[in-house]
Order: C-alpha cells, then sequence, then structure tokens
C-alpha cells in the first residue's frame, strides 16, 4: 500500500508540525519503553538484584536502534507489542536477555512512557502558548488607543478599543498557559506497580524486603527525570490523568475558537482581516473573496478537540477495578490526535496574530454611524445639570427623536440623522457644532488603554520575562 492508495491522517499530512509528531512517532515511544528497561535494570542491580555491570551496558548500546522488524515478526506470533519488544531487544542484547523487564508488567513501559510522552508534548504545547500570548501582547499594545464599536449580543454597545479587545483573547491564553504549568509541573509516573498494583512480584524478588521495594519507585522516578511516582494505582495509573491533560487541551481549543471566531466577525465587517498571501485564492468561483478560511480552521480543529476531551472521561469512568483493556484502543487514538490538533491550532494562532490586518478607517466609519446614539446620554446630562431640564422628559424626547433616525437608517438605508434632529428640535439648548464634540469616540471608551497597559505590564510582560528563552518560534502553514 502507498499514501495514495491508503487512509493517511490529515493531522499529520496538514495540520500538526513535526516536531509534535515526532513526540508521537514510534521512535519516541520505543526508545522510551528502552531507557526505562535500562532505568529498571539499574535500580534492581543498586538495590541487590543480580544484574551486572556489561548487561546494563549492552541494553544502553542499543537503546537507540530498535530492530522493529524483528518486532513486528515476533508480534505475528504472540500477539503481544511489549513481549515482542522485550523478544527483539533480548535479540540485540544476548547477555541482558533474561533480564529485561524483570518483575514488570507490560504497562511499566506502555503507562510511563505515556506519561513522558504526554509532558513532552504539553512542554512544546507550553511553548506555542507563549508566542501566541506574545504575538497577542504586542497587537494589544499598538492598538490600545484604536476606538472600535463594541457589541454585546453583536448589537453595536458602548465603544472600547481594538486593544483592549484583543487583551480578552490574551487573558484566556494566559489561563491556558497557567493550567499547561500545572499539569507539567503536577504529572508523576506510574513507576513499576505490578499486575494489580500491589508490587507483589518486586516484594518477591527482594526477597520481602519491604524497604527496597519502597525505594523502587522514586529511584525509577528520578532517572527518568520525575519528582515521583503515584502513591498507588491498579495495574495503570488512573486513566483521571489522561482526562485532566486533555482538559488543559479543551481549554486551549476554546480560548482559539472565541479569538478565531471573533477575528471572523470582524472580517465581514472589513475591520480586521487574517493574514492573506499574495497568490492565497479565497474561493474557486469568487475570485474577488478573502475568506477567513485559517481562523474557521482553527474553529474547526479546536471543535475536534473539545469533543475529543470525552473520550479519556469515558475512559477513566469505565475501568473496572484494578484494570480493564477497554481504554487501549481509545488511549491510542483520542490523546495523540487531540496533542496533533491543538498544535494545528496553536501554530494556525501563531500566524493569525503575527500578521492581523486592522483598517482604521473602515473602523471610525461603523463608529461615526452609531456615535449618535451613543452620545445621547451624556446629552441628556447636559441638559439636566446645565439648563434644569426634567430628566425623564428629555429621556422620552430623545427616545422618540433616536427611534426616527433608527427608522431611517434600517428602512431607507441613509445616514445616522440623530444629532441634527436634537440640533433642530426646540426643547434642546445645543446646536450641531456643540453636539459635534460629542463624536469624539475617545470620550467613550473609558479606561480601556488604561486597562491594556496596566494588564500587559502586571501580568502578561511578567510570563514573557520568566520565558523569554520559549520565544521566537515560526509556525509553519503547510496549507
Amino acid at each position: 500500500m502507498s499514501e495514495t492508495d491508503s487512509y493517511t491522517s490529515p493531522l499529520s499530512q496538514r495540520y500538526a508540525s513535526r516536531e509534535m509528531q515526532f513526540i508521537f512517532s514510534q521512535d519516541m515511544k520505543f526508545r522510551t519503553w528502552r531507557k526505562l528497561w535500562i532505568a529498571l535494570a539499574e535500580t534492581e542491580k543498586e538495590l541487590g538484584l543480580p544484574i551486572t555491570d556489561e548487561q546494563i551496558a549492552e541494553m544502553k548500546e542499543h537503546a537507540e536502534d530498535i530492530n522493529y522488524d524483528v518486532a513486528r515478526a515476533r508480534e505475528q506470533v504472540v500477539r503481544h507489542d511489549v513481549m515482542s519488544h522485550v523478544y527483539a531487544y533480548g535479540v540485540q542484547c544476548p547477555k541482558a536477555a533474561g533480564i529485561i523487564h524483570l518483575g514488570a508488567t507490560s504497562c511499566y513501559v506502555g503507562d510511563n512512557t505515556d506519561i513522558i510522552i504526554m509532558r513532552q508534548a504539553l512542554l512544546l504545547i507550553h511553548k506555542k502558548l507563549v508566542n501566541v500570548i506574545s504575538k497577542l501582547r504586542n497587537f494589544a499594545e499598538e492598538y490600545k488607543d484604536q476606538p472600535t464599536l463594541g457589541f454585546t449580543h453583536f448589537q453595536p454597545a458602548q465603544p472600547t478599543t481594538v486593544g483592549k479587545r484583543a487583551t480578552l483573547w490574551l487573558q484566556d491564553f494566559c489561563l491556558d498557559l497557567d493550567e499547561c504549568e500545572h499539569r507539567i509541573e503536577s504529572l508523576k509516573l506510574l513507576g513499576s506497580k505490578g499486575t494489580t498494583g500491589t508490587q507483589a512480584s518486586f516484594l518477591e524478588l527482594f526477597d520481602g524486603d519491604m524497604d527496597k521495594v519502597d525505594r523502587l519507585d522514586p529511584m525509577i522516578a528520578q532517572k527518568m527525570g520525575f519528582a515521583a511516582c503515584y502513591p498507588v494505582s491498579g495495574q495503570t495509573y488512573s486513566r483521571k490523568i489522561d482526562t485532566q491533560v486533555l482538559d488543559v487541551l479543551g481549554g486551549i481549543a476554546s480560548s482559539a475558537m472565541k479569538m478565531a471566531t471573533d477575528i471572523r466577525l470582524l472580517a465581514h465587517l472589513k475591520e480586521i482581516e487574517e493574514p492573506f498571501e499574495k497568490t492565497q485564492i479565497g474561493s474557486s468561483a469568487m475570485a474577488y473573496k478573502r475568506n477567513p478560511m485559517r481562523s474557521e480552521r482553527i474553529c474547526s480543529l479546536s471543535r475536534y478537540i473539545m469533543v475529543d476531551t470525552l473520550n479519556p472521561a469515558i475512559t477513566a469512568g469505565t475501568q473496572w477495578f484494578e484494570r480493564t483493556l477497554d481504554d487501549s484502543a481509545n488511549k491510542r487514538l483520542s490523546v495523540p490526535e487531540a496533542f496533533l490538533a491543538a498544535d494545528g491550532v496553536l501554530d494556525l494562532c501563531i500566524n493569525v496574530t503575527d500578521g492581523l490586518k486592522v483598517y482604521p478607517k473602515v473602523i471610525e466609519k461603523h463608529l461615526r454611524d452609531e456615535l449618535p446614539f451613543m452620545a445621547t446620554e451624556n446629552i441628556m446630562m447636559d441638559e439636566v445639570n446645565n439648563y434644569g431640564a426634567d430628566r425623564q422628559k428629555v429621556h422620552e424626547k430623545i427616545r422618540e427623536l433616536s427611534m426616527r433616525a433608527g427608522r431611517r437608517v434600517k428602512e431607507e438605508g441613509l445616514d445616522n440623522n440623530l444629532l441634527q434632529l436634537i440640533a433642530a428640535d426646540p426643547d434642546f439648548h445645543v446646536n450641531a457644532e456643540a453636539l459635534e464634540k460629542h463624536m469624539d469616540p475617545m470620550k467613550y471608551v473609558g479606561c480601556a488603554p488604561h486597562q491594556v497597559e496596566r494588564f500587559l505590564k502586571e501580568y502578561v510582560d511578567p510570563i514573557l520575562e520568566k520565558y523569554r528563552d520559549e520565544l521566537g518560534v515560526q509556525a509553519e502553514i503547510k496549507v
């Protein structure tokens, strides 16, 4: 079979980076298995079992060069992936063959490797999150003073600034970074717990010496770069761990979808557009179109991730007692694909946020169309404070004139003439020139510029300073 006559995953072909694909590759998986077998053998030797330096040296010599052909052939016979690789490793290491996997069950390599791979993948997710935050931070600062129409219910509302709106996206990603950091720091290894988590095989190996059994897991964890192992388990680590890890990815997907959806809506308004390359085609039929396809792809992949997060939650809830195998096939799909999709989403987010195009003139036109309605509160206050008018009567008069101006805009497609109606009404004490002063949009954005500056200085910049060595990721968009 070739690439063209069999199914290949679009996650690897179109969306995920080479770096993330390697983390979930066969090489990464089986090299980690061998590192775990080496750590186990070294620890058992240090705890007094008759394992020689020569055996461990032989294992280390072949830690990287996996003899896949031997393992695949053996699996056809025994129908067991771990035992096939134990056998293949033993073929390369005849002196050590008898002590490879000594006392362990399959989950020793399978589950510990899953944890190691998930942590490595989270570290890459963390790096890309930091870069999304950096791009958005620069965008928010650049446009912190650019007034724009606010929207509630996607209806015109009190103005904000382009930069302030970007801080809403930015804060969500910062919250995701917090969750990602917590999960990286709290992940532990399964260790070597045995078939039902009781470590009975190791108690037997160490002739009933409980102290040596207690020392086994911490020593393995230290060798594999972890602070500790989970204190108790069945045969596997709790599948709740997979749930917690994928919840981080689901949170990122939610944040990315929110931002991308806003960008899509703003593209419809022609206020902001995602990057559009010189030779890019927006539509096969409509040559003029500039569809926000990258933002749409963010939403599409994010939806997949959020749905996929249900898989480990259901799997965790359906594990029977100390072990059942209905987790295996699901985990092989749900965990890697969630990471590959999240990796693709973050690459797209880096690309989009690095090249957002803002159209101030369009933004100003939309503001100009709606500001007369928003200026009425200030006009009403002037009438009450400076001319002793009855607030309720002024309110009712403004409501009537606003309805008339609104009908003109909606039914006749004409400009908003509310200010002219107010200037011409004898119940008001202002002329057109005075009313025009109320049309400065900066009068209506409140503390937005200050909020942006404070948020960036007090919250975002310390994050970027802490992780400055992770900056500089260049996202490759394949299609």
